[in-house]
């Protein structure tokens, strides 16, 4: 089970439109996929999707952090010593999804090493996980024309829709217009992306409060404390807590001071054994989970699924599970496959997926 070595490949695929939101904008899955390898011969996969806007990562940075600092602190430990690689990783200011990859490429060698699915050795509660989809800046016609042909085609019936635009109309008027045309059909969450001020978040949600939101997440900066704290008084239904919790130091800040009442975990941000602990915290703390997603590829989103399906309280909600649709393709030898609005648990070891090797070479950038 020792590690034997840590590589980061960087790799391009365009998507099939720009993804436009508050606090940024992405035309191409500029991602980096991490393997673990190990003396038995058994490769860990994962994928870190750098978002420069958010968390301050590049694919360029990902790749030398991970070569030059983290490998050489990973190699040598074994499979069995997450605690130890996370504490050799921390002393590394920063960077999250590298840090996230590494440990999730772990658990997927361990589990297959092990010959059991990550899912399993996580908690194994569920087989699959109902799916969330994104809708970002557009007209409404064109949100409401997407969101009808993602239910048409894959079953999908519960919508995230990024808003944040100023005029705050800009962004009301869309769901209103998602909500009008399906009724009570599809359920409806908001993600500000930290792009309005809290007086102009309390202002969009009062426009709102007739449309049976389930969420809303991110309005406004978490570093505008008091003004956070005073918008979740006025809001009525649960604050989720995303960018401003990328620790479960962080979640604990922002729930206790008043500043959110619910979490996105997202595996690409804390890997498996640091989402373990945000979960934990959350049950204990009673709070909602979403499984977010930071515009994951297929490897990407396919870890957030087993973790996910390990606990009855991830599997409550819709997850974000879909982002990889917007991709002109992937790296999986067997895509993932949306049915019925959910996708189900890839069978097999570990992760339980297989990289197609032509399509690496394809897209990898560096060689």
């Amino acid at each position: 089970m020792k590690i034997t070595a840590v590589e980061a490949i960087p790799f391009a695929i365009p998507y099939v439109k720009p993804l436009r939101f508050a606090s940024g904008e992405v035309r191409t899955a500029q991602h980096v996929l991490v393997r673990v390898h190990t003396e038995d011969g058994v490769i860990g996969t994962a994928e870190a999707p750098p978002r420069p806007f958010t968390y301050g990562e590049t694919q360029k940075g990902i790749v030398a952090v991970v070569n030059d600092v983290f490998a050489p602190e990973v190699v040598g430990t074994t499979l069995l010593q997450r605690e130890v690689i996370r504490d050799r990783l921390e002393r590394t200011i920063g960077n999250p999804t590298a840090k996230s990859a590494i440990d999730m490429a772990v658990w997927d060698a361990l589990g297959k090493t092990l010959e059991q699915s990550v899912s399993e050795l996580l908690g194994g509660f569920t087989d699959s996980l109902r799916v969330s989809h994104m809708l970002g800046f557009a007209e409404p016609d064109v949100m409401v024309a997407e969101a009808e042909r993602m239910r048409e085609t894959y079953g999908i019936s519960t919508f995230k829709v990024k808003v944040g635009r100023k005029p705050v109309s800009l962004d009301t008027v869309v769901v209103r217009a998602l909500r009008e045309h399906f009724g009570d059909d599809i359920d409806l969450y908001v993600d500000g992306n930290r792009g309005w001020t809290p007086r102009e978040s309390a202002r969009a949600m009062q426009e709102m409060a007739d449309l049976d939101l389930l969420y809303a997440e991110e309005l406004c900066p978490a570093d505008d404390v008091l003004g956070r704290r005073w918008l979740v008084d006025q809001v009525d239904v649960p604050f989720i807590a995303d960018e401003s919790v990328p620790t479960p130091a962080d979640v604990t800040r922002e729930v206790l001071s008043g500043a959110a009442t619910a979490v996105s975990i997202k595996t690409a941000r804390t890997g498996f054994t640091t989402s373990q602990r945000v979960h934990h915290l959350a049950e204990g703390l009673g709070l909602d989970v979403v499984m977010g997603n930071q515009i994951d590829g297929q490897v990407g989103t396919a870890c957030t699924l087993a973790f996910g399906t390990a606990f009855e309280r991830t599997a409550r909600q819709a997850g974000e599970l879909s982002n990889f649709l917007d991709m002109q393709d992937d790296l999986l030898a067997q895509p993932l496959q949306i049915v019925d609005g959910r996708l189900q648990r890839l069978p097999g070891d570990g992760i339980g997926i297989e990289i197609d090797a032509d399509k690496l070479a394809e897209y990898r950038i560096d060689r």
